[in-house]
């Protein structure tokens, strides 16, 4: 593995690259609500604990999250998918007017807007409830959507992420339809993955599983731990589900780069890890801004394992900003 970009390099990047990348999120929108309350007794009407609600707040989730990250990064950050005529939708839409993500592209259905909403006392998460319906929309809903795919790619666009978290957006005729078109204007798509069904992303340029989304595809499950087995699972990944690349991301063990004619294993900073949470939706968000921003792959692989680390190093979801990524360049080089 060799990188010769220095802190210069990386700063000369941001500033001249990665501020003018217009990048185009597509795929399975969500909102995550959290309340945090005290528990002092049980409910007089039934045995289950009463939680006096102190503080609540909102996120971006899925996709809207892979678009926070994007647009903290300084890119022009484009968010397309599905969602709802409900409140949950007014609290999504003005979490992404906070973040200068543009919403053009989403598309009111019937169904709810997917929304995750978590009860925690202390540090212990009580349950979740959940608003959703992961089934197809209409032919004219796909159609709507697939048409502003269309017409950003028309007005230029440097890279396309698929963000798919099995909620409806990502059949297999739309991401061939997305691909496809993204191609037809030389633009490089990422994908998300999800479940076991990796054949809709055929042809896509990328995809950044970790080991968890890998071992969901593979005939035996894998550990993160060795190189080899790692780079053996991302080459049956390409020859089965036809994708050109592999990203893999491996926890406490770095990243891995597989091409058709290279692999690179690049380790992460020795640190204590905190929590994952969010950390894919960050990788799959600045390795699109890298390639954006015309980085070569394995230069895009190495600020997106740093940027990785600052992720799970910090508790609950996290979207990294620039800032933050260069300051953990300069504390490498």
């Amino acid at each position: 593995m060799v990188i010769k970009m220095n802190k210069s390099d990386w700063k000369k990047f941001f500033i001249d690259k990665a501020g003018k990348c217009k990048v185009l999120v597509v795929g399975d929108v969500m909102i995550d609500k959290y309340y945090h309350g005290e528990v002092h007794k049980f409910a007089s009407d039934a045995p289950v604990p009463v939680a006096k609600i102190v503080k609540r707040r909102s996120a971006l989730g899925a996709a809207a999250n892979i678009a926070h990250n994007l647009s903290l990064l300084g890119c022009k950050t484009y968010l397309a998918g599905f969602v709802g005529d409900d409140h949950n939708f007014e609290t999504l839409s003005d979490q992404l007017k906070k973040n200068n993500i543009n919403q053009d592209g989403l598309i009111t259905t019937e169904s709810p807007t997917t929304t995750k909403v978590r009860v925690i006392s202390g540090h212990q998460q009580m349950f979740r409830m959940d608003f959703e319906d992961s089934s197809p929309k209409k032919d004219d809903q796909y159609g709507a959507l697939e048409k502003y795919v269309r017409r950003r790619l028309n007005d230029s666009l440097d890279a396309v992420v698929i963000a798919d978290y099995e909620k409806g957006v990502c059949t297999e005729y739309f991401c061939a339809e997305v691909i496809k078109a993204a191609h037809y204007h030389g633009v490089p798509v990422t994908v998300m993955p999800y479940g076991q069904r990796w054949i809709k992303y055929a042809q896509a340029d990328y995809v950044t599983p970790n080991i968890a989304k890998i071992n969901k595809v593979m005939l035996s499950p894998i550990t993160d731990e060795d190189d080899d087995v790692v780079e053996r699972a991302g080459r049956y990944i390409m020859r089965k589900f036809k994708i050109k690349n592999v990203l893999a991301t491996r926890s406490s063990h770095g990243i891995t780069l597989v091409t058709d004619d290279n692999v690179a294993h690049i380790p992460t900073k020795s640190q204590e890890v905190f929590d994952s949470a969010g950390a894919a939706d960050t990788v799959a968000a600045v390795f699109s801004m890298a390639l954006a921003g015309g980085l070569k792959p394995i230069d895009g692989a190495y600020i997106t394992n740093v940027a990785a680390g600052i992720v799970i190093s910090k508790s609950g979801t996290y979207a990294v900003t620039r800032e933050d990524v260069l300051n953990a360049l300069n504390e490498r080089d």
